[in-house]
């Protein structure tokens, strides 16, 4: 029997901010299965590792007893959800929508126990709502306090269009967790105010408020930005042995401590020896082999595993460089990128000065072809092969356009 003390070490690694976390415990002192909500709107048609940060803390708590409620916002999706938008998203269509939920429903169950989680779409209970409850949905909340949301704030300031329609989306987010009767949601960070406004308007109708569990944002495969497809920065946990394998050890070092923290089921214990290990003299490659080998295995086999581990091993040794690559484009708005800049953009140093003094070692060649001017620039437009070293390379290509 798990302790209150455990649950709570279980809950809380990695998590950003737990809201309430007093509130938390009077809940796991009630003794019973907490109804857990992590919603996902399906407006790209694959799940990516960055989404099985949610995935994998809904699985703890799975692993736990309680009760695990996947929420696809086929609904709220066709709205798109404006966190960290600058700009109005186009909304999407309905055959769109549908057939994004339909490769999500095929896809969770990597990471999820199918026979213990409960899928739920919103358009089950937002379609039957009318004019009538739209606009006292629409009276749960000022428009001072929905300006409050940073960036509809940034946007409000900047002088650029918010969308009636955008305003509704945290409102329907909250609407969610009151239909569901949600113990716990769980949110990336750039969720907060949608999260808490399902606290909110429980409150408003007499519920007890959901805890509300935030998660950080995993960085992408260029060390930069968050994981994202529409960047073309992620690994797709429905892609082949090989590229899984691929794309972790094409991340730099200190991108995959980031990754063990928050991807990996390793223990915090191991994960600290591993980082002794490294203080030590350990090779990073080695360390990154493990995380390649325990993400690939995670959403294929064991066997695929250590078969994609070994054409790793084999293609590097004979120095032949993957022909599958991911294609990263880096956005310079039209202009030339200083080598050093690409390389810590791309995740391939940790820093420009850093960069600098690879250049100067004679660690680095773009096409093929050793750079040892630190003034070298990649032209926007073109697609090159930057190589750091035997083991980092990437794909690149600078941007056109602003």
């Amino acid at each position: 029997m798990t302790t209150i003390d455990e649950t709570l070490k279980i809950i809380k690694r990695g998590t950003e901010e737990v809201l309430l976390e007093a509130e938390l415990i009077e809940k796991l002192k009630l003794n019973r299965p907490l109804r857990i909500k992590a919603g996902f709107d399906p407006t790209a048609p694959d799940l990516h590792l960055g989404h099985t940060v949610l995935l994998n803390k809904m699985r703890q708590l799975q692993n736990l007893g309680h009760e695990i409620l996947f929420l696809i916002g086929d609904f709220t999706g066709m709205i798109g959800d404006p966190s960290g938008k600058n700009e109005t998203r186009p909304p999407l269509s309905r055959e769109q929508v549908a057939e994004n939920a339909r490769t999500y429903q095929q896809q969770v169950f990597k990471v999820l126990d199918a026979d213990k989680t409960k899928i739920l779409f919103n358009s089950t209970w937002c379609n039957q709502l009318t004019s009538v409850d739209l606009i006292k949905l629409a009276s749960s909340l000022t428009v001072a306090r929905m300006l409050e949301r940073d960036d509809f704030h940034k946007r409000f300031s900047n002088n650029q269009p918010i969308a009636i329609h955008e305003l509704l989306y945290p409102l329907l987010q909250g609407y969610d967790s009151v239909v569901m009767q949600a113990d716990i949601e769980l949110g990336g960070t750039d969720q907060k105010f949608n999260l808490l406004m399902g606290r909110e308007l429980q409150k408003q109708r007499g519920q007890a408020p959901q805890i509300v569990i935030t998660m950080p944002l995993l960085v992408g495969l260029d060390g930069v930005k968050k994981m994202s497809k529409s960047l073309g920065n992620y690994i797709g946990i429905d892609e082949p042995p090989d590229e899984i394998f691929g794309k972790v050890m094409s991340i730099s070092d200190e991108v995959m401590w980031i990754w063990y923290e928050l991807v990996s089921f390793r223990s915090l214990d191991d994960i600290k020896q591993l980082r002794l290990d490294a203080e030590a003299g350990r090779n990073p490659r080695d360390i990154k082999l493990l995380l390649a080998e325990e993400l690939t295995a995670r959403f294929h086999s064991e066997e695929a595993a250590k078969t994609a581990h070994a054409n790793f091993t084999a293609r590097f040794q004979k120095g032949q460089l993957p022909t599958d690559l991911p294609l990263l484009e880096l956005n310079h708005a039209g202009q030339a990128l200083a080598i050093a800049q690409v390389m810590k953009q791309a995740g391939l140093a940790e820093s420009t000065s850093k960069a600098m003094q690879l250049i100067q070692q004679g660690a680095v060649r773009v096409d093929g072809t050793r750079v040892q001017d630190k003034a070298y620039q990649l032209e926007p437009g073109g697609e090159y092969i930057v190589q750091v070293g035997k083991h980092r390379v990437a794909k690149i290509k600078i941007s056109k356009t602003c």
